[in-house]
């Protein structure tokens, strides 16, 4: 029964990386469904938020793979102006709206349905966050969607990625990592205990307005570049 399960997990955690949108909005939608992510819904003063509001500087974050909206509600309301959160599930989505009209947070937060890996954002942000998320991404599309998004974050903007460099996941974790320090200037990198999570702070190498003048002429940053 212990092989079984184990086979059937490692299909499960294979098709939410590798399989197609349709199939992952399916997988996700069932386990949204039910109590398997409850124990997820309280992450107050999770380590990721003051990074998030630092860097975000009471500006714009795009949360890839926002699940049912903790960030865009736990987050303190003054610590950023707009929230666009994207999740492959129906289902998260829905929890994350009703949490946010909840909140008094629906003029703020808005939600997106979509699979990250092909997401095309209609805008520029400050801060991209992937919680959690990164570990649904091919090892070798880290590098290129990473590239693809940074067209997407305005002049002096970070992306913020948290995630756990232990356990079981710590080789591909760990190669991910790898990813951004040699392909990005990291920021700030820190582990949160033994076990604990990752968070790394970095930014693309070439100055952005190299990289997104073509696509957003004429648009103004808030922030410099450092």
């Amino acid at each position: 029964m212990y092989f079984v399960q184990r086979v059937l997990r490692l299909v499960n955690g294979f098709l939410k990386s590798y399989g197609s949108s349709g199939i992952k909005k399916r997988l996700w939608n069932e386990e949204y469904s039910g109590d398997k992510w409850n124990f997820a819904d309280d992450t107050i003063g999770d380590c990721v938020y003051s990074y998030l509001e630092r860097h975000s500087a009471n500006g714009s974050i795009l949360d890839l793979g926002c699940g049912a909206g903790n960030t865009a509600n736990e987050l303190p309301a003054n610590a950023y102006q707009n929230y666009v959160g994207v999740d492959v599930s129906e289902t998260a989505l829905h929890k994350a709206m009703k949490r946010s009209e909840n909140n008094g947070r629906a003029d703020k937060n808005r939600f997106e349905q979509g699979d990250f890996l092909t997401y095309i954002p209609d805008r520029q942000f400050d801060v991209i966050l992937f919680r959690e998320s990164m570990y649904h991404v091919p090892l070798g599309r880290v590098k290129p969607m990473l590239d693809r998004y940074s067209h997407y974050l305005r002049d002096g903007g970070v992306f913020i990625v948290r995630m756990n460099t232990t356990g079981s996941l710590l080789g591909r974790t760990k190669a991910m990592a790898g990813v951004m320090e040699t392909e990005f200037d990291v920021l700030e990198k820190r582990r949160y205990g033994e076990a604990g999570p990752t968070v790394i702070v970095f930014r693309p190498r070439l100055p952005v307005a190299n990289r997104a003048g073509d696509c957003f002429e004429g648009q103004s940053s808030r922030v410099g570049h450092a």
